[in-house]
């Protein structure tokens, strides 16, 4: 039997652990401020829901569960059985799907505008690799029920607002629009059948720069003349909001300008905020405002999500608004960790020895302790000076012997 983890998966160790759920209960209690309610929702879906989600390339990571039993045998003894015909549910890939259905099902039950938190584990089967987990965990907010753009601004206001909580200072907010994505696609020449395909491979310009994007453009047999027209919107200079407003929708624009100058002034300039055209956010389900965080001194986003009217309709047969923030939990612990991450105010971590026939008494003078300390007891080991650095390397402060009267000791002042 294999001891390691698979891969594409972690354990954590205990002082990992108490890290993470300090950082998780400072994004959910941030949430809960804002006024937004936390439910679950189970890691199984149906496979044709998460197949119909329109959930981009994550729909070729989905990890699916074989049929059991006759279903199985059944599915076998067909011609061309592939994955789909022997899987009837798999595990979410992230939890915006989850949440469209769960809304859809509990609808009655529920105050519109919906506003929800999901803090819960998802899976993709990516090829593991640095920052490229197969479980992660993520950290959503979204509303359901609001059009209008103060949505947009809520979340933005209080993702950001738990963001500095658990400790990243320098970060801006990108801010785009699928539709005028789309327009700018339009404008260059392209097809609306080709939109989906075309945003796909543009979001990885961050990637594989414009060059690279052209030549998989190309590669695809797009229309040169409309590659060369798009491309060349990025390489002649930075594109506005005032120098798109000629080829897009006028009401996107001032939708994205309202937003910016909202958060901007709630939040006092507290972090930047600035349209970017390139945004694109690979998930085919959003359907307007798409929006992501960067950290100074590090590549890729922290958080990100957008728009997905048309989302929770294909479970109801009516549009329903809906629009969400989900921060990427793993890479902030990830950065924080690397930086030496310490818990604010945290109480130390001791240990108190005891002897045999005093564990009782010692667990008492414990209790005395744990008003200022985080007091674990163990039994006093035969070469104490050995343990003791071991204690230290996993993250205890200092330690007592209990009967000693020298009382608590910490590591590097005994």
């Amino acid at each position: 039997m294999k001891a390691t983890p698979l891969k594409g998966t972690r354990d954590y160790l205990p002082g990992e652990v108490l890290v993470r759920d300090f950082l998780q209960n400072t994004i959910l209690e941030t949430y809960k401020d804002a006024g937004f309610s936390r439910i679950t929702t189970p890691i199984l879906e149906d496979a044709v829901n998460l197949d119909k989600s329109e959930g981009g390339e994550n729909l070729n990571l989905i990890f699916r569960v074989l049929k059991r039993g006759q279903k199985l045998e059944k599915a076998l003894e067909g011609n061309g059985a592939d994955e789909k015909s022997l899987s009837d549910m798999g595990l979410r890939y992230d939890l915006t799907l989850p949440l469209s259905r769960y809304f859809a099902n509990n609808r009655n039950e529920l105050l519109t505008p919906f506003k929800v938190i999901q803090m819960d584990r998802v899976y993709r089967a990516e090829r593991p690799q640095k920052g490229r987990l197969r479980e992660f965990m993520q950290c959503d907010i979204d509303i359901i029920g609001e059009a209008g753009a103060d949505a947009e601004v809520d979340l933005i206001l209080t993702t950001t607002k738990a963001l500095k909580r658990i400790g990243l200072e320098s970060f801006k907010v990108k801010i785009n629009d699928r539709r005028i994505l789309k327009g700018i696609f339009s404008y260059a020449g392209f097809g609306e059948e080709e939109h989906e395909k075309l945003a796909i491979i543009f979001d990885k310009l961050d990637k594989i720069g414009i060059e690279g994007v052209k030549a998989e453009l190309l590669e695809e047999k797009f229309e040169e003349n409309s590659v060369n027209k798009f491309i060349g919107l990025f390489e002649e200079g930075s594109l506005t909001l005032d120098s798109v407003s000629g080829i897009c929708d006028e009401e996107c624009v001032e939708r994205l300008k309202y937003i910016m100058d909202t958060a901007g002034a709630v939040s006092d300039g507290g972090f930047g905020i600035e349209f970017a055209p390139s945004l694109v956010r690979g998930q085919g389900y959003y359907t307007g405002t798409i929006f992501e965080v960067e950290a100074e001194g590090y590549s890729g986003a922290v958080a990100g999500g957008g728009r997905y009217d048309h989302l929770i309709g294909k479970f109801l047969n009516e549009e329903i608004p809906a629009v969400g923030f989900s921060i990427g939990f793993e890479r902030i612990f990830g950065i924080l960790m690397e930086k030496g991450y310490r818990i604010p105010d945290q109480k130390q971590k001791i240990a108190v020895f005891y002897d045999a026939d005093a564990f009782a008494e010692a667990l008492k003078y414990a209790e005395g302790l744990r008003d200022s300390y985080m007091v674990s007891v163990l039994k006093r080991p035969k070469k104490l000076g050995k343990f003791l650095n071991k204690l230290e390397a996993d993250g205890f402060d200092g330690f007592a012997v209990y009967g000693e009267e020298d009382g608590v000791k910490m590591f590097g002042r005994q």
